[in-house]
């Protein structure tokens, strides 16, 4: 029996001190990234008497069996695609922003404004060179802001397309990395319970990794996670009907295309992939805004264009000369004024003479730039682009505060609370004092029962 004690009072020594040894690794990382809270998983160990009756239980004390990562895969799970999609939503609106920058900023609407009213102002004396110099002046200032923000949505448009060709690199890297953890993984696996959550120390630390690395995938393209028996993690990119990026120990290539209208578009081997998370799916949605303002703003331009440089043949100008066209380009990067010369504003109606002070030509073309409307849709562009960022910017809040809760359910239970920590110390102390003081009074009866001879 007092062998039986010591080896019970000795396995609970062991199994308090490997508790104490885990309570210390968690207190040591609890401010680590990633690191999911580990508990020790003991089990009795009770053999068969070999000097009793047949059905008699022989207690032989306690064992640990694994350790346990605190982490529910649910909440896992939750955590990265709520996580996923604020980062789709930070993307869009710092693309989005961009974009409402580089338009607002060129000053676009302002100068088209003083152009028509240049043009209103020759009404008075359509033959002063200085209220034609002013027209002209407008005009290069107007086609110069409407460059300034088509070479500003250029820039706008090259770092979104700049960003995803980084985010595809990463992904790929990361790829690369979870294949070789998943390796480890299933080498290590051995007869371990995963489905239990009851791993060793090494394979707790690769999970750790695995979750890790998941979660960084994330951040990029949202992904379907399946955890195989073994602890290896299968991904496929864009839920669970889009491509494997990584299959067991076999990571497949992400590669993107940029498309003629600068749109890029997302594949695995010859997969489309298609994501409604990550920031990368943010960026791909800002690039197909920015498509459409970008369109928007080279029709504004060519209609500008088109309609001066029609009325403007149709008329003559201060030398009696047919009117030539004052606009070249048909985008807003391209637009600029032909000429600098004040005297090739076409005023007059078609056979009037040289230096003639006739307006009719002047007057079809205000009407036809009031029809045109160039600053009502200017403004409809602002506007459009402005509420898109709004839009954007409360999709974000929305989606923060969701992925703020799902990671404080998912830290409650796999995050390390150093108070609980702390009392585990105390407890597992006194734990292995006790069981210290069983191998003594084990001890104590054996030095007994030998000095009764």
């Amino acid at each position: 029996m007092t062998s039986s004690l010591l080896s019970i009072g000795a396995s609970g020594a062991m199994a308090a001190q490997v508790a104490l040894q885990i309570s210390g690794q968690n207190i040591a990382n609890a401010s680590t990234d990633g690191y999911v809270r580990r508990s020790a998983n003991t089990i009795e160990v009770a053999s068969a008497s070999s000097w009793s009756t047949a059905n008699d239980v022989s207690l032989s004390g306690v064992t640990v069996s694994g350790i346990t990562r605190n982490a529910d895969s649910f909440l896992e799970a939750e955590a990265r695609r709520t996580a996923s999609g604020t980062a789709r939503a930070q993307s869009t609106v710092s693309g989005l922003t961009d974009i409402e920058t580089a338009v607002e900023a060129s000053g676009v609407f302002t100068t088209i404004g003083n152009f028509q009213n240049a043009l209103s102002a020759l009404n008075q004396n359509p033959t002063s060179p200085s209220l034609r110099a002013t027209v002209i002046q407008s005009a290069q200032t107007m086609a110069s802001a409407f460059q300034i923000a088509g070479q500003g949505l250029t820039a706008a448009q090259t770092g979104l397309q700049g960003e995803i060709s980084h985010g595809v690199a990463l992904v790929n890297t990361l790829a690369t990395q979870l294949a070789a953890i998943n390796t480890q993984l299933s080498s290590t696996a051995g007869s371990a319970s995963v489905a239990s959550s009851v791993t060793t120390s090494d394979r707790a630390s690769l999970m750790d990794q695995r979750d890790a690395l998941l979660n960084q995938i994330g951040q990029y393209a949202d992904i379907a996670t399946t955890i195989a028996s073994d602890g290896s993690a299968n991904i496929n990119l864009g839920g669970i009907s889009g491509p494997p990026l990584v299959s067991g120990i076999t990571a497949n290539t992400l590669a993107a295309t940029v498309q003629t209208n600068g749109t890029v578009t997302l594949a695995v081997g010859s997969a489309p992939v298609t994501l409604s998370g990550g920031s990368m799916a943010g960026n791909q949605a800002a690039l197909v805004k920015l498509g459409q303002i970008s369109g928007d703003l080279d029709s504004l331009a060519a209609g500008i264009a088109t309609t001066v440089n029609a009325q403007q043949a149709l008329g003559v100008d201060l030398a009696g000369n047919t009117g030539a066209a004052l606009f070249a380009g048909s985008t807003a990067a391209s637009l600029a004024v032909t000429t600098s010369n004040a005297a090739a504003l076409a005023l007059a109606g078609a056979g009037a003479g040289a230096k003639s002070a006739d307006t009719s030509n002047l007057v079809a073309l205000t009407k036809a730039l009031a029809t045109l409307d160039p600053a009502g849709s200017m403004n409809a562009i602002l506007t459009d682009i402005s509420g898109s960022v709004q839009s954007a910017k409360t999709t974000q809040t929305t989606l923060q505060t969701l992925s703020g809760a799902a990671a404080a359910s998912l830290s409650a239970q796999a995050g390390v609370d150093l108070n609980a920590e702390a009392v585990n110390l105390v407890k597992f102390q006194q734990a292995f004092e006790a069981s210290g003081k069983v191998m003594q009074v084990a001890n104590d009866i054996f030095s007994a029962i030998l000095n009764l001879r």
